[in-house]
């Protein structure tokens, strides 16, 4: 779980080098480290907050005198939430490697079905892969040796949302929805699979399309209704709580229609996808009391208000959800350079296997797989209409 006795130091460490090296500028060329996340369409507020984590982490980097002597370049790739369009942009990466560009590594992608089309390109180059927020198991069970991700995967997620609304939230009958997309649909399964061996009743299992909903006026009253049939099975169902494994683009939209028609105070517990601040924003007020799982500390929990400062100086925006991800992830990734002293992919995989980190998410270390040792999950109540932080 966080250690926050770890942050301060760590701050205060990093923005040190970042003072003190100034003058030592990166004197042997670039090194790219792409940074693929959705940069348009629905989810592109999602993919900026990380690219601007991994951004701030580089700059910190270069003003210190740059990893080995070279200078970071985060070059950004738009993966518009598209598994298609995801093997493209990886395509284009191997056509740089191909073209003599020194690369290092690719921070991405931000949803697991992106991660997972692109990895069977990526896994054919000399560089390291590195998601900062994709979470499907099967990631992992590939055999890949040059991928990892520094958050928890939906195992770990599954376990404890179920225990959360189990012993939390005394659900015993839960309605449990999902979206289309394999992340949403896995985890689902993972959160029913879980209940059920707590002993509560999964009441419910439904499928809704990814992505903004089509709004239809009600009839007698004129407002939005965006999903009528769902919220209509959750009432019959008898669901005493709901869990729904999604993103941010549909989760508002369903916690409004469930307020609106009297349902608003059933508990709710959201996925990591909808830890982001437009799942508040877009909610016409009916986010207010529900609750978000994620895999970061809130900006504003890390304890020091430098970090969000800097953070603002490289992007011109404040930091959101994911940005402490996309941090971490070019902080690991810098410190297992650092460890193989080379910028090889091979040498710096096997570094990343034995590098123990402490980071904003607490130690980061790696089993064998590329998965996070010892992963850490926080759940979240909309209070006030801000996410604040009531596990752990």
């Amino acid at each position: 779980m966080l250690r926050l006795r770890y942050v301060l130091p760590i701050l205060v460490l990093v923005l040190a080098a970042a003072g003190c090296g100034r003058a030592a500028a990166p004197t042997k060329g670039d090194v790219i480290v792409f940074a693929a996340a959705p940069l348009s369409g629905f989810q592109a507020n999602g993919g900026q907050t990380v690219v601007g984590g991994v951004r701030l982490a580089a700059e910190e980097i270069n003003r210190a005198g740059g990893l080995l002597g070279y200078r970071i370049n985060v070059i950004p790739l738009d993966d518009e939430s598209d598994s298609d369009v995801a093997v493209e942009v990886a395509q284009q990466v191997a056509e740089r490697i191909q073209a003599g560009d020194r690369v290092l590594a690719v921070i991405g992608h931000y949803n697991s079905g992106q991660t997972e089309a692109a990895l069977e390109v990526y896994a054919q180059l000399p560089l390291v892969v590195i998601t900062p927020t994709a979470s499907q198991v099967s990631l992992t069970q590939q055999g890949y040796t040059n991928f990892f991700r520094i958050n928890a995967n939906d195992a770990v997620q599954a376990e404890v949302d179920a225990r959360f609304l189990v012993e939390n939230l005394g659900a015993t009958r839960v309605a449990v929805l999902h979206n289309d997309e394999p992340y949403g649909i896995d985890l689902a399964e993972a959160v029913a699979s879980e209940l059920e061996e707590l002993g509560a009743e999964v009441a419910l299992q439904r499928q809704i399309p990814i992505g903004p909903p089509n709004p239809a006026p009600d009839a007698t009253t004129g407002a939005p209704v965006y999903y009528p049939d769902e919220v209509a099975a959750i009432r019959e169902s008898g669901a005493d709580a709901i869990f729904y494994a999604g993103y941010e683009i549909e989760c508002p939209y369903l916690r409004y229609d469930l307020r609106e028609i009297g349902l608003g105070d059933l508990p709710f517990l959201a996925s990591d996808g909808c830890f982001l601040s437009a799942t508040i924003d877009e909610s016409d007020g009916a986010a207010e009391g529900m609750y978000v799982s994620a895999f970061a500390p809130s900006p504003k929990a890390i304890g020091n208000e430098s970090w969000i400062r800097a953070y603002q100086a490289v992007e011109y925006r404040n930091p959101d959800t994911y940005s402490v991800n996309g941090y971490v992830a070019m902080q690991v990734l810098a410190e297992a350079v650092r460890q193989a002293g080379s910028l090889d992919a091979d040498a710096v995989a096997e570094a990343m296997h034995e590098i123990t980190v402490e980071t904003l998410l607490g130690t980061i270390n790696y089993l064998p797989n590329g998965d996070v040792a010892d992963p850490s999950i926080f759940i979240y109540q909309v209070i006030n209409g801000e996410f604040e932080q009531v596990y752990p």
